[in-house]
């Protein structure tokens, strides 16, 4: 009889894991824990052969150390902060991440959060819904053209090359900060290396983050990183909230040097209702109101992405069940 495997879906995923079952059933069960929590895991997950853990539940070393068969970890996304990483490789266990997923998602969401704050979109129409605007440009001047403005780039990974290519589409000059990549790519693709961050910040109109959560970059845009670009300036996170200090954006969009900011993310999801910036953007005296775009998470999100991360996901599983070459180890 052909050996069955164990294929445990962690967290995120609740309903019947068709494109799961689409890849794996022939060679595994599949068993959905909807776990919110890493604490949900424990006498749960200690004989799976192998694990998808999305970004509700980590996995830390003590969990880590509970299984005893796990051919291999995946990350349903591409930041893989929640499992350590270290924990895994002593016990030989393998960690896959997808990262091409939500590529094109991000990248719109970058640029769609920017084109709504600097063509004042999301400004006038906060503004006409609460009765305080009048039916003319008044209340959203001044606006500049786009064309031949600074969009700076912090992070020039995939999602940061694509949103640099649309950006590029759209007549902006394109100049980016990330040390880790190698020279030659800024004439690849025809936009400018900053050699500092500060180089970077001094330039830009739209500031946009495409970078991952490390200790490198976390903190990495703070107050004073902020009072660094120039008056009126934009600023947009869709990669990880911890890389911004949001507590100094409610004072920076009321002294002008931010004109406006956009978050898919925030440093705690959710956030709690003190968080200042969540304060500022709900109170209708403070010019964060109508300038502060807040989403909760969702700019990788699309129907088809999501089915491909599922997808692709599983593949993995496969991969290390049937003892295929891997894709993808980040560990």
């Amino acid at each position: 009889m052909t050996q069955r495997f164990k294929v445990i879906i962690a967290d995120f995923i609740a309903d019947a894991m068709e494109p799961e079952r689409a890849v794996l059933d022939d060679v595994a069960d599949l068993i959905g824990l909807g776990a919110t929590c890493e604490a949900e895991l424990h006498g749960r997950i200690e004989d799976a052969d192998a694990i998808v853990s999305y970004h509700l539940a980590g996995m830390s070393r003590s969990t880590i150390e509970q299984l005893r068969q796990c051919k291999a970890i995946v990350r349903g996304g591409v930041g893989f902060e929640n499992i350590d990483l270290d924990a895994a490789r002593d016990r030989g266990i393998p960690v896959i991440n997808v990262p091409d997923y939500g590529t094109e998602e991000v990248a719109d969401s970058a640029i769609g959060m920017m084109l709504a704050l600097t063509r004042g979109i999301h400004q006038a129409n906060t503004l006409l819904r609460a009765g305080r605007c009048d039916w003319g440009p008044e209340q959203i001047a001044p606006l500049q053209r786009l064309r031949g403005k600074v969009l700076g780039v912090i992070g020039l990974g995939r999602i940061g090359t694509a949103a640099a290519l649309r950006a590029k589409a759209l007549g902006m000059d394109v100049v980016f900060y990330d040390p880790y990549i190698p020279d030659g790519r800024d004439k690849a693709l025809g936009v400018r290396r900053a050699e500092t961050l500060d180089e970077l910040l001094g330039e830009v109109y739209v500031l946009t983050i495409h970078c991952p959560s490390t200790d490198e970059t976390r903190g990495m845009v703070d107050a004073a990183a902020i009072n660094r670009m120039p008056p009126g300036s934009y600023l947009v996170n869709t990669a990880r909230g911890d890389v911004v200090e949001v507590a100094a954006i409610p004072d920076a969009i009321a002294s002008g040097r931010l004109a406006g900011a956009g978050l898919d993310v925030l440093p705690l999801e959710p956030p709690p209702d003190d968080d200042p910036v969540l304060v500022a953007w709900r109170d209708p005296e403070h010019p964060a109101y109508d300038r502060v775009i807040i989403n909760p998470h969702v700019a990788f999100y699309c129907e088809q992405g999501l089915h491909e991360l599922r997808t692709k996901s599983a593949i993995g599983c496969r991969r290390a069940l049937l003892g295929e070459p891997l894709r993808n180890v980040v560990n």
